[in-house]
This record gives structure tokens, sequence and C-alpha cells, in this order.
């Protein structure tokens, strides 16, 4: 049960940082990057960048908040699920109603490329 909810909060983390990476300093970027994208541990990244495990870890901390805070005053992420929740509806209905309707079914196929 830890283990699924540190996964959750580790793609949630993951999706805010593939949102609001340009918002980011080029610190910040690193960090997260190597992180989370890279799997470096704490001690690689200080190790790398001449700093303490702590310096890292609280950099990291104040990032991930940062990227929560953009987050509810953006709503990026949440629209992003919501649309795809509703193009997965689509694609179900139109399979179910429509399916010899071609047309109808690349409308949708580009939709879904878009996200």
């Amino acid at each position: 049960m830890i283990m699924a909810e540190t996964i959750e909060k580790t793609t949630q983390i993951n999706m805010l940082y593939d949102f609001y990476q340009p918002l980011l300093t080029a610190k910040q970027d690193l960090y997260m990057r190597l992180y989370y994208g890279d799997d470096y541990s704490l001690g690689e990244i200080a190790q790398l960048q001449h700093v303490s495990r702590q310096a890292v870890y609280d950099n990291l901390q104040r990032t991930v908040k940062t990227l929560q805070r953009y987050e509810q005053q953006l709503h990026l992420y949440q629209y992003f699920r919501q649309r795809s929740q509703l193009l997965q509806n689509l694609q179900k209905q139109i399979a179910q109603k429509y399916a010899t309707d071609g047309d109808l079914k690349a409308v949708v196929e580009e939709l879904m490329k878009l996200e």
C-alpha cells in the first residue's frame, strides 16, 4: 500500500514537473531532472553539485511545493486529466455507437494526439 502511494506521488510530481518545468530556476530544474527523471540519489546530486545532501533535499522539497502552488493557481495538470478522461469516454462511445464512422474516429484520434 505504501509503495503504491509513493509511486502515485512520484508520478504526480513528474507530471507537475512536465507542466511547470519552464517556470523553474536552472538549479531547481537540474535537481528535479536528476532526482525524479534520472533517478540520482540525494548523495549523488550533492556530490555532483558540491553541496550537502541536506541542501539537495531542501531544494527538492521547496521545488515540489512550488510546483504544487503553480498547480493550485493554474490547474494545468487537473485540466489535462479531465480532458484525458473525457476523450477516453468519447472513444468508448464512438466505438460502441458509431463504429463505422471513420471521420469521427479520425477526429478523436487527432484530439488524443494533442494530449
